[in-house]
């Protein structure tokens, strides 16, 4: 057996670290233009892969829907085409599974919500056919859940409007769809913000009147209090609270509100600057969410009339309550993605731009970075050889042991990950994958005699394949970690 108490409390003592902390405003981020993509497209999606490209893919440009997908380098800040999907989509989901594998689900062909599902390999960049949903729809959400199963809700099938396609599970596992719980709610929004996962592995459905919360333990939706208005974008933030911002109702918005999930309740907020409605919400590392485009209007006493796309962006701190103004972007525009990239920039791509009424500018190729004063990496996991990689610092729970070849883990034991870069005072919780599956999350500590080191006890799977080198990866927040590799008997 490989002991670790000398070996281990010395390379954590001794091993850079740079963990996050949840920080005050910031108001001088800037934006950089990056290379360009190599389809002008909107609608689409925006993977962040454990390897840190970000897979685009599908989405529509020239009022057509696209199959294309291609790939981000943040190295050389270029794209680069891939394979097309299986079916050319737009209003899809991407969701990235424990395997490390993409799934793509639903959509609107031309005009048709679509019922089919496939996946992405990384490893061979291909795209192969799966089980195809229950009810076909686009503009749902999908939630990878701690169960490792996906959530799929909400959205509308072909002339399905106003009542939202029911909720289903896919398990990656069997590659099956299966129905899940049913809503509480009998009636949908129009411009519904996405469903989130809130910090207890619950996931909250704002789609429906009322808003409801769906819990994976009992497959069941249940009531969560009204919505004060209908937003289009969401991000859960650090203190475990949703924050909602924008949206169209009656016009577009610039309120903001914030749910509380122990209370179940909204209350309004600061309020952004602009209108907006199709822009994007997105959780900085700092704590900071950022708001990026959109569609504005412009009002006055005689009313509210179309102004176009934004380049603008805001901050919101939740500290203060409020939104700030922070650098521009070097185009206008909406329904365009924004992916927060390893080293801690924003990669915002695509959308479309409208220079107001009558003045249609189309779907946009370009894409740019947004760099936070402070560029904060994603967590860590620790390895033996002090380079991220090959055999993680990963030891049998309670003792002074790795799992290695020689001494490895049994499926259902509990095992200490070492890691850092994961932030003081978040109330949002790190996700492990060990083989491709979820582990469950039992206990989060700081390491005493190693500032910003944190061990992680987590539960191996049931029913891995066994093997000497089983590869563990981290993810918090949407960013993976590097990954390492534990001995599973």
């Amino acid at each position: 057996m490989t002991p670790v108490c000398s070996r281990l409390l010395c390379l954590l003592t001794s091993a850079w670290l740079g963990a996050a902390t949840i920080a005050t405003a910031q108001t001088s981020g800037t934006f950089s233009q990056t290379g360009n993509m190599t389809v002008a497209r909107s609608q689409h999606t925006a993977t962040l892969l454990p390897d840190g490209r970000v897979l685009i893919a599908g989405g529509t440009s020239s009022n057509a829907s696209l199959a294309s997908a291609e790939v981000y380098d943040p190295d050389a800040g270029t794209f680069r085409a891939l394979g097309s999907m299986i079916a050319a989509r737009r209003m899809h989901t991407a969701t990235l599974l424990p395997d490390g594998r993409v799934l793509f689900v639903g959509g609107y062909g031309q005009g048709t919500a679509l019922g089919t599902a496939e996946l992405f390999d990384p490893t061979t960049g291909t795209f192969t056919a799966t089980a195809n949903l229950i009810t076909g729809r686009g503009g749902h959400s999908a939630i990878l859940l701690s169960t490792g199963n996906v959530l799929i809700v909400g959205g509308y099938g072909t002339n399905a409007y106003p009542n939202v396609a029911p909720a289903e599970l896919y398990d990656p596992v069997s590659g099956t769809f299966t129905p899940a719980g049913s809503y509480v709610g009998r009636s949908g929004c129009d411009f519904c913000a996405p469903s989130v996962l809130l910090t207890d592995g619950t996931v909250l459905f704002p789609g429906q009147y009322p808003a409801q919360v769906y819990d994976p333990a009992t497959d069941a939706f249940s009531p969560a209090g009204m919505m004060i208005h209908d937003h289009s974008t969401a991000t859960v933030l650090p203190n475990g609270q949703v924050l909602f911002a924008g949206g169209e109702e009656l016009g577009r918005l610039a309120d903001a509100e914030l749910y509380n999930p122990t209370t179940h309740t909204f209350v309004l907020t600061g309020s952004m600057a602009s209108r907006r409605v199709w822009h994007t919400l997105s959780l900085l590392p700092n704590g900071i969410a950022l708001v990026t485009g959109g569609e504005t209007e412009t009002c006055s006493g005689a009313g509210c009339w179309f102004a176009g796309s934004l380049p603008s962006a805001e901050l919101y701190d939740p500290a203060a309550g409020a939104f700030f103004a922070t650098g521009s972007m070097a185009a206008d525009r909406e329904t365009h993605t924004a992916t927060l990239l390893k080293d801690g920039k924003l990669l915002v791509a695509g959308g479309v731009s409208y220079g107001g009424i009558g003045i249609f500018r189309g779907s946009l190729a370009s894409a740019e970075l947004y760099s936070p004063e402070v560029l904060v990496a994603a967590p860590a996991l620790l390895s033996v050889s002090g380079d991220g990689r090959g055999q993680g610092q990963i030891a049998h729970s309670g003792t002074t042991h790795l799992a290695t070849p020689d001494d490895p883990a049994a499926a259902g034991e509990t095992v200490d990950i070492y890691c850092t870069g994961l932030p003081g005072g978040s109330a949002i919780p790190p996700q492990i994958a060990i083989g491709g599956r979820m582990a469950a999350v039992l206990a989060l500590d700081s390491v005493q005699g190693a500032a910003g080191v944190n061990q992680l006890r987590v539960r191996v799977p049931i029913g891995i394949a066994p093997g000497t080198a089983v590869v563990v990866r981290l993810t918090y927040a949407d960013r993976s970690s590097n990954e390492v590799t534990m001995a599973i008997r």
